[in-house]
């Protein structure tokens, strides 16, 4: 009994899920501003690469 507790509360956690949606619509416009405008689509490219070498940079310091 106690085991489905524990699974009802976790299946209602819902912590996390705003920033989560935040960063997906972020990531949305991002893709529609590339799109519509090819200028900004480079710097676009060159954003997300800086944030994806510092993403594994961190994973790789704190293993």
């Amino acid at each position: 009994m106690k085991n489905l507790i524990l699974k009802l509360q976790i299946w209602k956690d819902t912590r996390g899920q705003d920033l989560i949606e935040y960063a997906l619509m972020a990531g949305f416009v991002a893709v529609a501003a590339g799109a519509i405008m090819p200028n900004v689509a480079t710097s676009i490219s060159t954003i997300f690469s800086k944030i994806s070498s510092v993403m594994s940079g961190a994973a790789n310091t704190g293993s």
